[in-house]
Formats: C-alpha cells, sequence, structure tokens
C-alpha cells in the first residue's frame, strides 16, 4: 500500500467520524438560540474540559509551537509549563464557576453579551464583538495556515490543497451542528492530539539516542539552546508565555466552556482532567528543539515538526500523527468559527442594530454567516503574512487587552463602572495595536503594554467612582 494511499484511508475516516457528528448534533440541536451557541448548558465535565484542551492547543500549538521550539530552543517549554498552570488549572478554579453562574443569572450566551448585560452598556458589547470578530479571523488564518503546513509535507500536496481540504469540512460540520458539534468533535480530536504527540515524542527521543543525548547533542549545535532563557531572551520568553496562557483568560472560545457546563457542581472534575490533558502543551516545543539535532538548517521553523514526522513515523504512523494535527487545528477553528458567529450575528446585527430574529430565523442566518466567515479566513490563509505562533499572538494580543479586565472584574466586583470598563477596552486593544505595529519595541510583545494599561485604566476609573472596595469579593447579583 502507498504511503499516500495509507494517508488518504485514515484522513477520510476521520473526517467521516467528523461529518457525522455534525450530522448527530445537528438533530440534537433544539430551535433556541442558546442550543446552537453553548449547548444549552447541558454540557457534562469530560467534553468540556477535554473540548476546552482541544480548542486551547490547536494545529497553532503543535505546529507553531514546534517552530518557536526549532527557532529558540528547550527554554520555549516553559511556554507549555505557563500554558498547564495559568491558561488551563488557575482558569477554571478562578473563572469557571463565576462564569456559569452569572451567565446564567443574566441569560448571557456571548462574551460580549455579557458585557452589555453586567455594565448595562450596548458600546461595550459592539466594541468587544468588533474586535473579536476582526481579529478572530488573523487567529483563523493561523490555524489553517498550521493544518496546511502539515498536509502539505506529510501528504506531498500543496499548500492550497491542504487548506481547501481542512478548511471546508470545518465550515461543513459547525453549520450543521453548532456548538454541540464544536464540543463533541473537539472532544474527540483531543484523545487523538494527546496520542500523537506521545507518540512523536518517544519515537524521536529515541530516533536521537535518548533524553540525555537529546540535550547533549542540542548544546554542541548551540549552548544556548538547553538554557533559560536562551537565545531568545526574558523579554521575549515571558510575553509570549504570558500572551499564549493569561491571555486565554479573555478569549471567548475557551470561556464558553464555563457557560455551557451543565451543572457548578461538576466543574472541579473539568478543572482535573482540563488540567492533566493540557500536559500535551509541553510536548511540542521539546519536539521542535529535538528537529534541530536532525535538521539543522530549516528555511522555515514552522516546518520543523512536520520534517519530524517524516523521518521518524512509519507511514500508518505519520497518517495518525496527521491526522492528530488536523484535528487540533479542526476543534480550534471550529471554536472560534462558532464565536465569530455569534458575534457578528447576536451582538452586532439583532443587538447592536436592534433587529431582533426568531429562533428559526436565528438559527438559519447563523449556519449562513458561520459559511462566509469561513470562506474569508479561507481566502486569507491562502497567502499568510507570518508564522504560525506569530499570527497567533497578534491577535491574543489584541483580543484579550480589550476582554480580559473587564470581564474578570465584571465577574468579581459588585458595581462595575462602565466608564471603567470602555477606557479599559478601548486604551488596551489600542496600545497592544500599535505596539505590535511598532514592531514590539525592547522585544516586548504587545500583549504586556496592552493588558497592563487596560488594567490600570480600569483601576483608576474605578477607584474615581469609589463605588466599592475594589478587593471585595461579592455575591451573585
Amino acid at each position: 500500500m502507498s504511503v499516500f494511499f495509507t494517508y488518504a484511508i485514515v484522513i477520510v475516516l476521520y473526517l467521516l467520524a467528523l461529518l457525522i457528528i455534525g450530522l448527530v448534533s445537528r438533530a440534537r440541536v433544539g430551535n433556541k438560540v442558546e442550543d446552537f451557541y453553548i449547548g444549552g448548558r447541558k454540557v457534562g465535565p469530560w467534553v468540556s474540559s477535554f473540548s476546552f484542551v482541544a480548542a486551547y492547543f490547536s494545529s497553532v500549538v503543535i505546529i507553531g509551537g514546534g517552530g518557536f521550539g526549532y527557532q529558540y530552543g528547550m527554554a520555549t517549554i516553559w511556554i507549555g509549563a505557563i500554558n498547564v498552570l495559568v491558561g488551563t488549572a488557575l482558569a477554571w478554579i478562578v473563572l469557571a464557576k463565576r462564569t456559569r453562574q452569572m451567565t446564567q443569572e443574566l441569560n448571557a450566551v456571548t462574551m460580549p453579551g455579557f458585557l452589555s448585560k453586567r455594565y448595562h452598556s450596548k458600546s461595550l458589547q459592539i466594541i468587544s464583538a468588533a474586535i473579536i470578530t476582526l481579529f478572530m479571523i488573523v487567529y483563523n488564518v493561523s490555524i489553517l495556515k498550521g493544518m496546511s503546513n502539515i498536509l502539505e509535507v506529510l501528504m506531498n500536496i500543496s499548500y492550497l490543497q491542504g487548506l481547501l481540504i481542512s478548511g471546508i469540512v470545518i465550515i461543513v460540520y459547525v453549520t450543521l451542528g453548532g456548538y454541540l458539534a464544536v464540543v463533541w468533535t473537539g472532544f474527540f480530536q483531543a484523545w487523538i492530539m494527546f496520542f500523537a504527540l506521545a507518540l512523536l515524542t518517544i519515537l524521536a527521543v529515541a530516533k536521537v539516542g535518548g533524553l540525555s543525548a537529546t540535550f547533549i547533542q542540542l548544546a554542541q549545535i548551540n549552548e544556548q539552546f538547553v538554557r533559560t532563557p536562551g537565545i531568545w531572551g526574558w523579554p521575549g520568553l515571558l510575553s509570549y508565555s504570558l500572551i499564549v496562557s493569561f491571555g486565554v483568560w479573555g478569549m471567548p472560545q475557551l470561556m464558553t466552556r464555563f457557560y455551557s457546563i451543565s451543572k457548578v457542581s461538576v466543574i472541579r472534575i473539568g478543572a482535573v482532567l482540563a488540567t492533566l490533558g493540557a500536559s500535551m502543551a509541553l510536548l511540542p516545543y521539546f519536539n521542535g528543539a529535538l528537529t534541530r539535532i536532525l535538521f539543522p538548517s530549516l528555511a522555515n521553523p514552522d516546518l520543523a515538526i512536520p520534517n519530524l514526522v517524516k523521518t521518524v513515523l512509519s507511514p500508518l504512523g505519520q497518517a495518525i500523527f496527521l491526522t492528530g494535527v488536523v484535528a487540533a487545528g479542526m476543534s480550534s477553528f471550529s471554536a472560534v468559527l462558532i464565536i465569530s458567529v455569534s458575534s457578528v450575528l447576536k451582538d452586532l446585527y439583532e443587538d447592536g442594530l436592534n433587529r431582533k430574529l426568531d429562533n428559526k430565523k436565528h438559527i438559519k442566518y447563523a449556519r449562513m454567516v458561520s459559511i462566509i466567515i469561513g470562506l474569508v479566513s479561507l481566502l486569507i490563509a491562502v497567502r499568510p503574512p507570518a508564522m504560525v505562533l506569530v499570527l497567533t499572538a497578534f491577535s491574543w494580543a489584541v483580543i484579550a487587552s480589550a476582554n480580559l479586565w473587564p470581564y474578570v472584574f465584571g465577574l468579581y466586583l459588585k458595581t462595575p463602572p462602565k466608564s471603567a470598563a470602555l477606557f479599559s477596552m478601548i486604551g488596551g486593544s489600542l496600545v497592544a495595536l500599535v505596539w505590535m505595529l511598532l514592531r514590539n519595541p525592547f522585544g516586548i510583545h504587545g500583549f504586556i503594554p496592552g493588558v497592563l494599561t487596560s488594567l490600570i485604566l480600569f483601576v483608576i476609573i474605578y477607584l474615581f467612582t469609589k463605588n466599592i472596595d475594589i478587593h471585595k469579593k461579592i455575591d451573585i447579583v
């Protein structure tokens, strides 16, 4: 059996499974908007936690993380470690319970919708939704690029062909099944990702002669590849670690998992499961650094993991890993797509323009919008402007700088002033964007000044209002 035929069989079976999930989910989607966007708040802890992991650690981490590992060495493993501790464990501990309680109390199904109802401000909803819609498309491009890179190398097809295969299938199953299709495919995909990464790591370490030999050979190429912070330096390493970890707290496609979980009582189970699943985030960075030993002079760092896979795995193993990367990308792309649809249709059209739709018509339009946004992302991804993780960090920096502090303070303050949230959102996002357009002065990524500006503006304006003690934790209102 030819290598291409092996790939084709595995991928086709996998894609058929996703389409079946989409069709089953379509049958389970009710006629309520809440059903399409957050599964009617009936998703169990296992599916919630593993779909969180799958949406978080997409092809961006597997391909982009591997690219950063190849470029900067073993120090990048710290990014994965902080992903686990801050982006997953701490996020579930601090945010999950309050989010589940307050979004149900306020009948909010989107992050902009929550901000609008919590702060009594349509302006916040419109600004947040506009930022999410625009920069989520940039994030979609990074996900599509990661999937297309692996298909390009392993299946020996063109980048464009890989782009079409991965993108069209996602658009179809999200359009069919909405949020339920997203979380159930995410649950299924998380297991494939973990197995694929574990298999690659074990065989890659064996290929270079063991764990000790890995570090010795890497140090011989450049001693800084096995040191922290290494050739990257502290500003770059800490900036990226924070943006893809603490930045999660302001990312709507991940926070939605807390909206939809079935009961507050199962959140502890979900937190443990998500943290264990998130441990896979360390492996792409490690494998990317290891690839330096086998391929010391790759022109494109994003091709590190695809080349490693082709070298150390059998054709069947390559096909399984290929499926894992496609799974990772599809889980994140679908999660982002459903958020983008909700921002456009519910937050901007229905609430922003006050054009109310009945449930049946809303779901019909939601499917149409998902197709349009998906196709726009595909068109931009034909000629992506940068490395996978660079695109991700760019989009996350602006979205998180806009949403993170208004969202967190909205959960924990009794009477949060809308003026504080409004200035925080506008100031944080503008500073992050301008800083990145200036090419990140001092090696510090735009997320850091953006999120600090957002925090300072919120706190100063809040203190001038003198409503309550900023540290006071209050009951659900």
